[in-house]
């Protein structure tokens, strides 16, 4: 059992990937801002923080843009962080934009992630009282999220974000049942891949925010398609109109546009069998 970035860690793709990088349109916005050269904060928390703040920006209800980090004090709490759902609860009231506080609140907030995601790492990361963003730090969030919010003014409008791959009418029973015999599936979930959630969708495209350093890689744009199989599997009908596949990375303020047209038929049906195992 693994999450879908999980799942990518375990498998060795073939050479030059499933969908090689080289493949996606790349487009570069120039704003004329330079970011600060350093940050005090790891770049997952940094990545988190700005895709959720991203999300209450574009009009997400807050519990929803940190569901995540949410259940993951839940979890925490449950494993012995005694006050966690306190803590992560207070933080949150502490979110209110992008001023300063709001910042390191989100931060510290996201944290709390891993433990719904993976709580073996949980042990030996970083928590919110470890977690205090520099001055550069905060002013390089703040124009990451503008710089998501001027992205999606031009490629949106997001007809769905934080979306998952549940079937329609599934039930947490069928779920348990799929996990205990490692038999059928559960929409898009099967026992090898059995979570993983995307950042958003517009009218015909699947997006991935990515808040890197470096370019492209395998590991991402198998993800990406992955996840669009997973969407077609779960028969939800959001996912059928999706016709590209897209990244933006607000660090390097590029956009990375893959028609589906171009990816093999042939390539989709290993992804299905190979990697999340239909």
């Amino acid at each position: 059992m693994a999450s879908v970035t999980g799942r990518i860690g375990q498998i060795k793709q073939p050479k030059g990937g499933y969908i090689p990088p080289s493949k996606f349109e790349t487009i570069v916005i120039s704003d004329g801002i330079t970011l600060n050269p350093t940050e005090n904060v790891h770049g997952s928390v940094v990545g988190m923080a700005v895709d959720y703040l991203t999300r209450l920006a574009t009009g997400t209800d807050i519990i929803d843009a940190f569901q995540i980090s949410l259940q993951g004090a839940v979890i925490a709490e449950r494993l012995g962080m005694k006050g966690s759902t306190d803590v992560a609860k207070n933080l949150l009231k502490g979110i209110n934009g992008l001023d300063d506080n709001s910042i390191v609140n989100a931060c510290k907030l996201v944290t709390f992630d891993v433990w719904r995601r993976n709580f073996i790492s949980a042990m030996r990361s970083k928590g919110y009282k470890e977690t205090n963003p520099d001055r550069d730090t905060i002013e390089n969030m703040q124009i990451l999220v503008r710089r998501n919010m001027t992205f999606l003014e031009k490629y949106g409008p997001v007809t769905k974000d934080g979306f998952t791959f549940e079937p329609i009418n599934g039930t947490k029973e069928d779920y348990t049942n799929m996990i205990q015999t490692g038999k059928g599936t559960f929409g898009g979930y099967t026992k090898t891949v059995d979570s993983g959630d995307g950042d958003f969708l517009t009218t015909d495209t699947l997006w991935d925010f990515k808040v890197l350093r470096s370019k492209l890689t395998t590991k991402h744009t198998l993800q990406l398609l992955m996840y669009w199989i997973m969407g077609q599997h779960s028969g939800q009908e959001i996912f059928q109109c999706i016709t590209k596949l897209g990244i933006f990375n607000p660090r390097l303020n590029t956009v990375y546009l893959l028609d589906l047209s171009n990816v093999s038929q042939d390539v989709i049906r290993l992804v299905e069998d190979e990697v999340i195992c239909y």
